[in-house]
């Protein structure tokens, strides 16, 4: 399939190219940006008069919910709605059940990922067998089986002599290390930040010291180890500044938030809403804004939609009760959009913030636009307002706290390896 994609503002964070061009492609490839290939003949042409042609959008943290929890969410609907939202390259974190702790699981997801060919899926291993917290897994075998990384997830990892020899180990082999900073004993019951909401709501409360005394382990042990670690959905203004610190100091540390707590804070919590019962804790409204200006500085290397489909009796508990979680691979677009016109950042600039840096963190040749590589693109309309609806959101989770309201930014083409996995509706022919 030959494809002409032309009249589009082409943003291409990697290249630094922001500008009106035309892309070429053939066999699944970019075999042309700009001028038109000799001999070249298209089978398929798109006018993207009035959109944006961009990498595809990398995504750090998706829980895909195979194997074990398909009461939740399918590989097939949330391989849909990746498509839907322009994402053609993911990360999923270990957390199935299993975990991914053998080399099997972690082919058999990589095989029926590739099959549905919606986009490309990179499997983050579990650290320790189980997720358990008691042995470590074979990292090397895991690598070869095709994991990028190693993480623990959510779960609680309290021996930080089992974290030590895993860093070590992770260290002699230059594997990353995802970790979720936050103390197990802090965090223990806790369901809100601790602030004045979860005072005047009577709510279990998590302190930013759960997060920022995890984080100062992390940050201590990666001096002492060496090893490239990345922290997952850091979430306050104290962990930001460790953070912060810490790149300046030399270590080999990336981070990421979740793109919810780009826009909420603990304010929007409201009376009891189980949408926003997230992980980790939507935090204060200055909090919030540490983290939108850590993205804007880059202390923060990427966004992600932490997206974490549940299933609707799960959800629709009290707060408290409720399970964590949020529906984010079609809203990461337009919500990175909305941070962009507020924080009056160039587009380029937020671009790479889902494109370019999550790529590099991931270690892909993904996220760029360049002849020769592969053909992953997202084409949008920056311009389209549109209402999040329940029923209109291809993941399998409906839960999410944007419900009802409308945003700007609308995908109208998904391309993976040169094929259109997505077409909206009303884009242009």
């Amino acid at each position: 399939m030959k494809i002409h994609i032309k009249n589009g503002r082409l943003v291409d964070p990697a290249s630094g190219t922001d500008a009106k061009q035309d892309v070429y492609i053939a066999a699944g490839k970019i075999v042309a940006i700009g001028t038109t290939p000799a001999g070249f003949t298209a089978n398929r042409t798109i006018d993207a008069s009035g959109l944006v042609v961009c990498p595809g959008l990398v995504d750090l943290a998706v829980r895909l919910r195979e194997p074990g929890f398909e009461y939740m969410a399918t590989l097939e609907s949330e391989m849909q709605a990746a498509a839907a939202g322009g994402v053609t390259s993911l990360a999923c974190p270990p957390d199935t059940d299993p975990p991914l702790d053998e080399p099997g699981l972690v082919e058999m997801l990589k095989f029926r990922a590739r099959n549905l060919n919606q986009a490309h899926v990179y499997p983050i291993g579990a650290l320790t067998v189980g997720l358990k917290g008691t042995h470590l897994t074979e990292m090397a075998e895991l690598t070869d089986a095709g994991c990028v990384a190693f993480s623990h997830a959510d779960a609680p990892l309290t021996d930080t002599q089992l974290l030590l020899r895993a860093m070590q180990y992770a260290a002699t082999f230059d594997f990353p290390v995802w970790l979720r900073p936050q103390d197990a004993g802090l965090a223990r019951g806790g369901v809100a930040h601790d602030g004045q909401v979860a005072t005047r709501l009577g709510l279990a409360a998590i302190p930013v010291c759960a997060e920022t005394i995890a984080l100062s382990t992390i940050l201590l042990l990666a001096r002492e180890t060496g090893a490239r670690i990345h922290l997952c959905r850091v979430s306050s203004a104290e962990g930001i500044a460790m953070v912060r610190q810490a790149k300046a100091s030399g270590l080999k540390v990336t981070c990421d938030i979740a793109i919810h707590h780009a826009h909420l804070s603990e304010m929007d919590i409201g009376y009891f809403d189980p949408n926003c019962n997230l992980t980790p804790p939507l935090r204060s409204q200055r909090d919030r804004d540490a983290l939108r200006a850590a993205l804007s500085d880059g202390t923060v290397d990427a966004l992600c939609s932490d997206h974490t489909p549940v299933d609707e009796d799960a959800k629709q508990l009290p707060f408290a009760e409720a399970e964590t979680g949020a529906t984010g691979l079609e809203l990461l677009l337009p919500l990175t959009l909305k941070w962009i016109d507020e924080a009056r950042v160039p587009l380029i600039n937020g671009l790479a913030r889902i494109t370019t840096e999550p790529a590099r963190v991931l270690g892909v040749n993904a996220g760029q636009l360049k002849s020769g590589l592969g053909a992953d693109i997202c084409i949008f309309d920056p311009a389209k307002f549109w209402k999040v609806e329940a029923a209109a959101l291809k993941s399998q989770g409906k839960n999410t706290p944007y419900t009802g309201v409308e945003i700007k930014g609308k995908v109208s083409y998904t391309l993976v390896e040169g094929q259109i996995v997505y077409e909206a509706a009303e884009a242009p022919r």
